[in-house]
């Protein structure tokens, strides 16, 4: 967990990446191991009415409170064409009738109301992709059975990828991909992606309509770009 902090000029490096296949190779630009009260404070809440936010000694933990949905963090990296990965954890301080329902999740190109999402239900072993715009959520690829996702307590390595096709027929859509671990577990491609104008990289927690009383950690936090940028 000994990760070093790399945050010099992460916004402007992350604005000027461009992809040349959305498959390209990526690089880290950003990377928090979440190891101290300084380094967990780099991470700024997006959104969320109740998030308690604290830390044990290598991890940032969140609890939600009454009236939440969901809770999410975003981090110092803003970019069009970006990944983001975290270890999240869903704890088992929450509440046993929430467990089943609660998910662990990235998100990548959020603001003005819009973003893409990855969420992963540990206990449905479940992964879904959506789209969510000022009109509404789009599911664009849910996952059932998933093996690679893992249950209470045990750490979900979650990767979100959004980056922009720049050859051949899909050229100007952006493909949309989810890992956990290696593992690719969800993919999409958006002909609509012009419509999602935000920048902001973040991680996030939730529950259905409430999830008041869901505990979770994050950890590991590494935002890439393509390269080369």
């Amino acid at each position: 967990m000994k990760l070093r902090i790399a945050a010099i000029a992460l916004i402007s490096l992350a604005l000027l990446a461009s992809a040349s296949a959305a498959e390209a190779s990526m690089i880290g630009i950003y990377r928090n191991g979440m190891e101290s009260t300084a380094q967990r404070a780099q991470l700024i809440k997006l959104f969320g009415r109740s998030c308690a936010r604290g830390g044990a000694t290598d991890a940032l933990r969140i609890t939600l409170g009454r009236q939440t949905a969901s809770c999410a963090y975003r981090t110092p990296v803003l970019g069009r064409n970006l990944e983001i990965a975290a270890t999240e954890r869903l704890l088992s301080g929450t509440p046993t009738a929430l467990q089943h329902k609660a998910y662990l999740g990235l998100e990548l190109r959020a603001g003005a109301g819009a973003k893409y999402e990855m969420l992963v239900y540990p206990l449905q072993r479940k992964v879904q992709l959506v789209r969510t715009t000022t009109e509404g959520a789009k599911f664009v690829a849910i996952e059932k059975d998933v093996t690679a996702v893992l249950g209470l307590n045990k750490p979900n390595a979650l990767r979100l990828r959004a980056v922009n096709v720049t050859t051949g027929p899909e050229k100007g859509q952006a493909k949309i991909t989810a890992y956990i671990g290696s593992e690719l577990v969800a993919e999409a491609t958006d002909a609509l992606s012009g419509e999602l104008t935000g920048t902001a990289s973040a991680v996030m927690v939730g529950a259905g309509k409430n999830a008041d009383g869901m505990i979770a950690s994050i950890d590991d936090v590494v935002v890439r770009v393509p390269s080369p940028f």
